[in-house]
């Protein structure tokens, strides 16, 4: 009887995919990006660095990037990707609803959002902090703003953030809140506002992009919030979930192993057991996520790994100019760390 039971158990984990080593059954949103021959991708509406389109309709930035890499691993091409602009108040309805996919969109993790929304951040692909940007002169310090008009949008954690810091330290600040960042950018350039909130990142792309002279805005040293930034996937197909979650952490261990989008072919012969992992040389992790052996291979190759993102798109280099910072690896000071690829 007891032989029998165990039988009966083992084939139920079976059928369920429940035993290690089994490979990941497909879920529905893979399923249907396979059909459609696209990943579709809710982006910023507008955001340099992170996600902006060019005159000819090119997209690109830090979490465009995201979308890049998925549908190479995926689809083996990084231009099968829909970008879909959205404003905040637009982005979470378009996730819940089946809209897009994937939500890009330089998005903070918070419990709340996480706990009732009915979507899974899949990590922090910036670290971030929420400042203050205002018109060169004495104000040297947040807390030197008493009284201050600022200019914020809605249907963000800016908004609450501020609330909270003005409170917190007897500001009095006035909120001129917008529902699109571009409302709320030129009300503060026009001079409606006499400082512009937003996460620091957002700050220096804003000041670089959109000031007709940079040099006269200073973007105030002083961080009032801790802002995870990174994507988001629906609740409820969590093959999906895992896709994302390690391609992001691939990106982000490739760097650490010294995989490059110039290398990456070479690297294939690595002695090194852990690269040849990565990059499906020595072990076929991709059949855990319905993927096959080379899809991390193909994301580097297209994107660069997650410290070629950084650089390009938002780094010291860039009229961005933002330093690694938070966002370095860990060996280097920063949180930057991949759960193991094994």
């Amino acid at each position: 009887m007891k032989k029998h039971a165990q039988t009966v158990i083992t084939a139920v984990l079976a059928a369920t995919g429940l035993m290690a080593g089994t490979s990941a059954m497909a879920g529905k949103t893979l399923d249907q990006i396979k059909q459609r021959g696209q990943i579709v991708c809710g982006v910023n509406t507008g955001l340099a660095g992170f996600s902006a389109a060019d005159s000819s309709g090119n997209w690109s930035g830090l979490d465009v990037d995201h979308c890049r890499a998925l549908a190479a691993a995926v689809l083996s091409d990084a231009t099968k990707v829909k970008y879909v602009p959205l404003t905040a108040q637009q982005r979470f309805t378009a996730l819940q609803s089946g809209e897009v996919d994937v939500l890009a969109r330089n998005t903070t993790n918070t419990l709340n959002r996480d706990g009732s929304l009915g979507l899974h951040f899949i990590g922090a692909n910036y670290y971030d902090g929420q400042g203050f940007m205002v018109p060169k002169g004495k104000i040297t310090s947040a807390k030197q703003l008493k009284g201050a008009t600022v200019c914020v949008q809605s249907g963000t954690t800016t908004e609450k953030n501020l609330t909270d810091f003005s409170r917190a330290n007897k500001l009095n600040l006035k909120p001129v809140v917008f529902e699109k960042v571009e409302a709320a950018t030129g009300a503060y350039f026009s001079g409606r506002c006499q400082a512009y909130t937003t996460d620091a990142s957002g700050l220096a792309s804003v000041r670089a992009k959109e000031a007709k002279d940079p040099a006269a805005h200073v973007v105030l040293a002083d961080l009032i919030s801790k802002e995870p930034l990174g994507p988001m996937v629906r609740r409820g197909d969590d093959e999906w979930f895992a896709i994302n979650k390690w391609v992001l952490s691939g990106l982000v261990e490739a760097e650490e192993y010294g995989i490059t989008q110039a290398n990456v072919d070479q690297m294939k012969t690595s002695d090194n057991p852990q690269v040849g992992r990565l990059l499906g040389s020595t072990e076929d992790l991709g059949k855990h996520l319905g993927l096959d052996k080379e899809w991390l291979a193909r994301a580097i190759k297209t994107t660069g790994n997650y410290g070629e993102m950084f650089e390009r798109n938002v780094g010291p280099k860039t009229a961005i100019n933002l330093p690694r910072g938070l966002n370095n690896q860990w060996s280097k000071g920063g949180l930057m760390y991949a759960a193991p690829l094994r």
